[in-house]
């Protein structure tokens, strides 16, 4: 007489039956021939003492660890094929073999995608859930749009619906929210994977998101994708059947929460006490934190990473929650990247005021640890100065400092700077804001160093407080909206004035490379002014000869015109004899001798070519 006990057939007094092993799934689900060796994590059950092995003789298993419970496989292979093809993982046990398919792909050529963005371009957020419905059969369990942090049916389909609608805003990059799946009822943000290697249902397919990237490479346009290394959500089944016991800091039950000061991390003399809930803490106290010092678990992201710029070909990758990761998983990360994708760039979230601590976790500084390969950050110092200069009263003298401090980092040209996003109230939505103060952040954003990033909706003037109300669905990517902004004739007249004043800026970006990529030099500043130009070779003034002249910006915040008398010897508009009105009003500027005179009326921006 036999009977099921536990994982195993008891038969007779006691004897047992060992049952045989099963694989359910494996991660990466599949790999590419000529890449990197892998790590499969396999799932399943049964898969105590069971050996491994691979059909093709050359792509050995020369490494396996499996979890106490026998429900997780590590499989350390010893290469990748040189062809692709596609091979048998088996498992034997004394209980019996089970077999499953594994696939190793041709790579995608090097020019099919991996662009990467550079000051050059125009970064558009899009958080996927709340830009279009392009797909209502997707929609699914938890869709409801009555509720505020319900899904609301946005998905991959609706975003390629509307890319006539960005390319004639102006914008050459697009960077969408996570697609992973997240199945929870609130995890519509995509920030809470309960599987790191699907998309969601509610966003569509694989197919879907290689499509999305597709039609944008067509355009000449570029794909980033939001990627979340530092932690999962709370449903994954990690969270209650770990492949280790070390493969999160801490455990649901006892945890510590994370602290969002990175002060101490760019402290020499801080102990570990106040930096250790930065990078081990869990997120909000809710999202799981992955313990990047596992090595397992370093290989596990980065293949994650790979896997998804492999399947697309993408341009770019947002890292999210970047200062809560170890450095030594990102300097690690970069290496992988940047040696299979030299030209994909990254950049990540850090949420910080303070320069000297953002550039801290640029890549090529090292002062507060190893090289973290970052290419740039989010210039979160210039947001909060933008917003402190134009809504809190701040002198414009204040933007001015922040960026004096780009000295600190090793590339401030690639830094993107931004005026809102998915994390922040919408500008509009601040005490004391105007569309027309807003006007000014888009002159300010679209003339300063680095690469702008708009934050979908501000350009058609959203209002929206914290989150989830600064996260509105986009009106006419729904069914049932009253009003259409994708489409000019029905645009309300405040979403026509704000749209075509943003589409005209950066018109006049795209026409002029020295707004794109030109250096940057601040001619004076004031309580409700600034004065700064953009071009080459600006220590030497127009005698430089470039050939490309110089762009001269004049913004006034103030309630009243101000007449400007600005030196020119010794700065970028030395020897300069010409101008001509790019925006605003034309006679604004006059050249007598060697002073420069500008008139800029309240609350407006003059931009001015000088050669």
């Amino acid at each position: 007489m036999c009977g099921v006990f536990g994982a195993a057939l008891v038969c007779g007094l006691g004897e047992a039956v060992a049952q045989a092993p099963r694989m359910t799934k494996v991660d990466p689900p599949n790999w590419w021939a000529e890449m990197p060796k892998a790590m499969l994590l396999v799932q399943g059950e049964n898969l105590s003492g069971a050996r491994f092995h691979v059909s093709d003789a050359r792509v050995r298993v020369e490494k396996t660890k499996i979890s106490a419970n026998g429900h997780w496989a590590q499989l350390w292979l010893s290469a990748s094929p040189v062809k692709a093809e596609t091979v048998t993982i088996t498992a034997q046990a004394n209980g019996g073999t089970t077999t499953l398919p594994f696939t190793f792909a041709a790579r995608r050529k090097s020019d099919d995608g991996f662009a990467g963005f550079s000051s050059k371009d125009v970064m558009y957020l899009i958080m996927t859930d709340r830009f279009a419905d392009g797909d209502a059969t997707n929609n699914g369990v938890g869709y409801d749009r009555a509720k505020p942090r319900g899904w609301h049916g946005g998905d991959l389909r609706g975003i390629a619906q509307q890319l006539d609608y960005l390319q004639d805003l102006g914008v050459t990059t697009v960077w969408i929210t996570p697609v992973y799946q997240n199945h929870e009822d609130q995890s519509y943000h995509g920030y809470g994977a309960t599987d790191m290697y699907a998309v969601d249902e509610h966003f569509g397919t694989l197919e879907d998101f290689k499509a999305l990237a597709a039609a944008l490479h067509k355009r000449g346009m570029k794909l980033v994708l939001d990627t979340v290394p530092n932690h999962v959500g709370p449903a994954h089944v990690w969270v209650e059947d770990s492949p280790e016991p070390d493969w999160f800091h801490g455990t649901k039950g006892n945890h510590r929460e994370a602290q969002g000061d990175f002060k101490p991390l760019t402290d020499p003399h801080a102990p570990w006490l106040t930096q250790r809930d930065v990078t081990e803490g869990w997120f909000a106290n809710v999202l799981p934190d992955l313990n990047q010092e596992n090595r397992a678990v370093a290989q596990y992201l980065t293949q994650n990473a790979v896997w998804w710029i492999e399947q697309a070909g993408l341009d770019g990758l947002r890292l999210d929650t970047f200062p809560y990761v170890g450095r030594e998983f990102w300097k690690g990360f970069h290496a992988e990247i940047h040696g299979l994708y030299p030209r994909v760039t990254t950049v990540g979230e850090v949420f910080n005021t303070d320069a000297t601590i953002t550039s801290a976790f640029a890549g090529g500084v090292t002062r507060n640890g190893v090289d973290t390969g970052l290419d740039t950050p989010f210039d979160y110092p210039g947001y909060f100065g933008l917003r402190d200069v134009l809504l809190h009263g701040a002198p414009m003298s204040k933007l001015a400092e922040v960026w004096r401090l780009d000295a600190l980092y090793p590339h401030p040209e690639r830094l993107v700077p931004f005026e809102g996003n998915h994390d922040t109230p919408r500008f509009l939505s601040e005490a004391g804001a105007t569309p027309a103060k807003l006007k000014l952040a888009f002159a300010i954003l679209a003339t300063m160093r680095g690469m702008p990033q708009i934050y979908s909706g501000d350009e058609i003037a959203m209002r929206g407080e914290e989150d989830p109300d600064n996260r509105r669905d986009f009106p006419g990517g729904f069914v049932g909206g009253a009003e259409n902004a994708f489409v000019n004739g029905s645009r309300t007249a405040e979403q026509r004035e704000m749209h075509d004043w943003v589409k005209g800026l950066l018109d006049l970006r795209r026409a002029h490379d020295v707004l794109q990529t030109g250096e940057q030099q601040v001619l004076q500043t004031g309580v409700d002014t600034m004065v700064y130009v953009r071009g080459r070779n600006l220590r030497w003034g127009c005698a430089s000869g470039d050939g490309e002249g110089r762009v001269l910006v004049v913004v006034n915040k103030g309630d009243k015109a101000e007449m400007l008398d600005l030196p020119m010897s010794h700065t970028a508009i030395a020897e300069c004899r010409k101008t001509s009105a790019f925006w605003g009003a034309e006679g604004a500027v006059e050249i007598k001798g060697d002073m420069l005179h500008v008139v800029v009326s309240p609350g407006s921006v003059e931009i001015i070519g000088v050669n």
